[in-house]
C-alpha cells in the first residue's frame, strides 16, 4: 500500500511495479482503469492510482462495491466513488436533540398549505 504514493507522483510505473506483481483484484478494477484511460487518457492512470489508494483506508470488497456502484452510473472519480464509502446514516435513525435548547420546545411550525400555489398561478404567476 505505501508503494502507491509513489505511483501517484509516477503514474507511468504503474505496469511495471514489482510490489504490484501478483496483486488480485476484482475485474471491476481492471474496467475502470480502461474507463479511466479512455475518458481522462494522460490523467486517466494517475486517477486510477487515486482509486487505489482508497484501499489504505477501506477493505477491498468496499472500495470494489463502491468501484460497481460508479461504473453502473458513469461516476469514474475517485472522488465520486470515495462518496459511496461515507457510512451512510438512515434518516429516520436521525432525530433533533433538545438537550440545552429548552426554548426550541415552545416553537410551532405550522403546516404549509399547498393550495396558495394553486392560488397563486391562477393570479397568474404562472402560465
Amino acid at each position: 500500500m505505501h508503494y502507491l504514493a509513489l505511483l501517484e507522483r509516477k503514474p507511468g510505473a504503474l505496469e511495471h511495479a514489482r510490489p504490484l506483481s501478483g496483486w488480485q483484484l476484482p475485474e471491476c478494477f481492471e474496467v475502470l482503469k480502461r474507463r479511466l484511460e479512455d475518458e481522462l487518457e494522460a490523467d486517466g492512470k494517475r486517477e486510477y492510482i487515486r482509486v487505489l489508494r482508497l484501499l489504505e483506508k477501506h477493505s477491498q470488497e468496499e472500495v470494489a462495491r463502491a468501484i460497481e456502484r460508479g461504473l453502473a452510473i458513469r461516476a469514474h472519480t475517485r472522488d465520486a466513488l470515495a462518496q459511496f464509502l461515507v457510512p451512510q446514516e438512515e434518516w429516520r435513525a436521525t432525530t433533533f436533540n433538545l438537550d440545552g435548547h429548552s426554548h426550541l420546545r415552545l416553537v410551532k411550525v405550522e403546516s404549509a398549505n399547498l393550495f396558495a400555489y394553486r392560488e397563486l398561478r391562477q393570479a397568474g404567476g404562472s402560465q
